[in-house]
């Protein structure tokens, strides 16, 4: 039970309340930056086993906690660390990049538009986390599309 509490929080954030899904992406992306500039590329395949295992545990997880502390807790950020992660895979990692995938991931996850809040309806982990997930495919997807095209 303690490691469930512990990953859905990523590692405590959540327990700082008000702003945690904030500061657990902002988190995210500091690691994911540290972790990835200055290697041309990326690793790839690493980066996106990563991904899967925390976004696989992260539905694990946050559905156990969730029979604790109720349905979908504030306390459960590991959802933003995934989608965050989803949010950068394929991406150049320089700090204008990762700083505008910060802003737009944060932008769906809190607007929810298209489809996100349906996620919210699938049951436990899975509702916890789709949210989020498909946050970050779509920060994925305009911040491909502003690297293809140059956009800045």
């Amino acid at each position: 039970m303690q490691f469930h509490k512990l990953f859905s929080t990523s590692l405590g954030i959540g327990y700082i309340g008000k702003g945690g899904g904030t500061v657990a992406a902002v988190f995210c992306c500091i690691c994911w930056y540290l972790a990835w500039h200055g290697t041309l590329p990326p690793p790839l395949l690493l980066s996106v086993i990563i991904t899967v295992i925390i976004t696989g545990v992260g539905v694990w997880s946050s559905g156990v906690v969730e029979k604790i502390w109720g349905k979908d807790p504030s306390r459960v950020v590991i959802d933003e660390v995934a989608g965050m992660c989803i949010g950068l895979l394929f991406i150049p990692v320089e700090l204008k990049y990762v700083i505008t995938g910060l802003v737009l991931f944060r932008f769906f996850d809190i607007v929810k538009p298209l489809f996100i809040k349906k996620m919210e309806l699938l049951p436990a982990g899975w509702g916890i986390m789709m949210d989020d997930v498909l946050s970050g495919v779509y920060t994925n997807i305009l911040l491909a599309a502003a690297v293809w095209l140059k956009v800045f």
